[in-house]
C-alpha cells in the first residue's frame, strides 16, 4: 500500500461522467493515459468502465443520470449539492486537471469554478453548439482550457471561438468493424441467416422508453401483419429498462407482442442486434451513430413531454436531429419527431428501408465513408492532449 506522501506525489486527475456514453469515453482516455503515467490516480464520478480503470468514485454515476429539462429542474437541488461537494474537495486536493466527459449541464458549471481557481479543465465531447443553444460558447470559453472533440467538423468551430480543441476521432468507430460479421451475430442470437430482421431500440433511458414504447410497439404490430415472417429483436440496456418496457406495453395493449414471441427482448447484446438487422427503428441518440457504423438502414424517432417540446422546438439551428443526418448534412435516413412519430408513419418508413435495394446500397456506402472519417486512435489522441495540458508530454 502506498504511503500518504507517495499518494500526494502521484499525479492526480479528476473526471466526471454522468451517462453510459461518457463512462465509455472517459474509460478509454484513462486506459490511454496509464502507459504514459503508470502512477496516475483518478477520482471523481463515473460508471463501471471507469471503475474498472481505477476511478475512485464519490457517488454512483446513476445518481447523475437524468435526461430532459423538466426532470433536471425537479432534481436541481440534489444535483447542485453533489456538484458543490465535489468542487470543494477538488479545490482542496488540486488535481493536475479536471476532465468532464460529456454531461455539460453538470460539468461545465463545475469546470468554470475549477478553472477560475487555476485548475486546468478539459471537456470530452463538445456540447452541440452547432445544433442548438449556441450561446453556451461564452460559458465554454470561461470554463474549458481544452476541448476534446469526436466529430471532425467541430474543431474549426471551437478554434474560431478561441477555445483550444483537438479532434480525437469517435471511439465507436474503433469498436465497430468496417465490415461487420452479420452471420456470426445472428448465430450468437439464434437467428436464421436467411431471416428478415428488424431491430427495435426504444432507448436506454427510462424517459425515452416511456415516450417511444407505444409508437414502436404499434409499428411492430403493423409490420408483423404486413409480413408475418419478419423477426423483431429489441436489446435491453438492463433489467430495470426491460421491466419498464414490459409494463408500458401491457398498459398500451401490446403485451401480446412479447407473450406471442413477435418482439423478442434481448438482454444486452445491442451490437449483435444491430449487426443482425436488415433495418433498425431507433430512438434519437448515440445508438443511431452505432447503427450507421454497422451500415444499416434506419428510421429515427424522438418524443418528449409536450411542455418540453414547446420549449425546445424553436431553439434548434439544424434541420436534423439524428447523428447520421447531422454528419451527412442531409436527410439520409428519415426522422419522425413528437406527434409525427405515429405507429403507421414509423411502420411505413421501416418497410421502405427493408424493401428498397437501391436505397440500401446508397446507405451502405454513405455509412462506410462516415466510418472512415471518424476512425482514429481516440485513446492515444485524447491522452496526448491531456498530457500536453498538464505538462507531462
Amino acid at each position: 500500500m502506498a504511503s500518504s506522501a507517495e499518494t500526494q506525489l502521484a499525479p492526480h486527475l479528476a473526471l466526471v461522467a454522468g451517462e453510459v456514453s461518457g463512462d465509455m469515453l472517459a474509460a478509454r482516455l484513462m486506459a490511454g493515459l496509464k502507459p504514459h503515467l503508470p502512477d496516475l490516480r483518478f477520482t471523481g464520478i463515473g460508471g463501471p468502465r471507469m471503475l474498472e480503470q481505477g476511478l475512485q468514485s464519490d457517488v454512483p454515476m446513476d445518481t447523475l443520470t437524468v435526461r430532459g429539462l423538466l426532470p433536471v429542474l425537479l432534481r436541481y437541488r440534489e444535483l447542485k449539492g453533489i456538484q458543490n461537494r465535489l468542487r470543494d474537495r477538488l479545490l482542496a486536493e488540486r488535481p493536475a486537471a479536471f476532465i468532464g466527459a460529456d454531461y455539460p449541464g453538470f460539468n461545465l458549471g463545475l469546470e468554470e469554478q475549477l478553472r477560475a481557481a487555476g485548475i486546468p479543465t478539459l471537456h470530452f465531447v463538445g456540447p452541440q453548439i452547432w445544433a442548438w443553444r449556441g450561446g453556451r460558447i461564452k460559458k465554454i470559453q470561461r470554463a474549458v482550457s481544452h476541448m476534446l472533440l469526436i466529430f471532425p467538423f467541430e474543431e474549426e468551430i471551437y478554434r474560431k471561438a478561441g477555445v483550444p480543441a483537438t479532434y480525437i476521432g469517435h471511439p465507436l468507430a474503433e469498436q465497430i468493424p468496417l465490415q461487420p460479421d452479420v452471420a456470426a451475430a445472428r448465430r450468437r442470437l439464434g437467428i436464421p441467416e436467411d431471416a428478415k430482421v428488424v431491430t427495435v431500440m426504444p432507448g436506454s433511458r427510462m424517459v425515452e422508453i416511456k415516450h417511444l414504447s407505444a409508437p414502436f410497439a404499434g409499428a411492430v404490430a403493423l409490420l408483423a401483419k404486413r409480413d408475418p415472417a419478419l423477426r423483431f429483436v429489441a436489446p435491453m440496456a438492463g433489467e430495470r429498462q426491460k421491466a419498464y418496457l414490459v409494463e408500458l406495453l401491457a398498459k398500451a395493449g401490446h403485451r401480446d407482442l412479447i407473450d406471442g414471441g413477435t418482439l423478442r427482448l434481448v438482454d444486452g447484446q445491442s451490437h449483435d442486434c444491430i449487426a443482425s438487422a436488415d433495418a433498425v427503428l431507433a430512438a434519437s441518440g448515440t445508438a443511431t451513430l452505432e447503427v450507421a457504423l454497422f451500415k444499416k438502414p434506419m428510421v429515427i424517432a424522438y418524443k418528449v413531454v409536450q411542455a418540453e417540446w414547446l420549449l425546445i422546438r424553436n431553439m434548434g439551428y439544424l434541420p436534423w436531429i439524428g447523428l447520421p443526418n447531422i454528419l451527412a448534412r442531409e436527410f439520409v435516413v428519415p426522422e419522425f419527431l413528437q406527434h409525427a412519430a405515429t405507429p403507421q408513419a414509423l411502420a411505413d418508413a421501416v418497410w421502405f428501408q427493408l424493401r428498397d435495394e437501391a436505397n440500401r446500397g446508397r446507405l451502405r456506402q454513405r455509412f462506410l465513408d462516415m466510418h472512415h472519417s471518424l476512425l482514429r486512435d481516440s485513446a492515444e489522441e485524447s491522452s496526448k492532449a491531456v498530457l500536453e495540458v498538464i505538462g507531462k508530454r
